[in-house]
């Protein structure tokens, strides 16, 4: 597959509104859950193209309580960047089953916990295991 860096692109605006901002997250979640077929014939995924669309819908679920139009902004680009990354073939298997389909979900550790380990390992998470 031929892979054309320009055919995914997009300008990086900023949302004029609220309204503006949500159809911007609207389009990107309509992007990734009709590309989820895709995904899983570029990558051979050993998954359905309905648990990828889950594990997206459980992505952006996960930002929904958010109201600061910055970091809004901030994810819009971030998910745009890693849609055309994930389209053009530039990820890795790993990367697709490690920050996709595996959640980021960390135990919850007590103050006494992380002091006996010496460091504080909740700060990094890595992005894929």
């Amino acid at each position: 597959m031929t892979t054309i860096p320009s055919r995914l692109a997009r300008p990086a605006i900023m949302s004029r509104s609220r309204s503006h901002q949500a159809f911007r997250v609207r389009e990107l979640y309509r992007d990734w859950y009709r590309s989820a077929p895709e995904i899983c014939a570029l990558y051979a995924l050993n998954v359905s193209p309905n648990t990828v669309r889950a594990a997206i819908r459980q992505q952006f679920e996960a930002n929904l309580h958010l109201e600061d139009p910055g970091v809004i902004e901030r994810l819009i680009l971030k998910g745009r960047q890693s849609y055309q990354e994930t389209m053009n073939c530039w990820m890795q298997e790993p990367h697709i089953m490690g920050i996709l389909l595996k959640p980021q979900v960390q135990p919850e550790r007590t103050f006494m916990q992380k002091f006996l380990t010496g460091r504080d390992e909740d700060a990094v998470i890595p992005a894929a295991s």
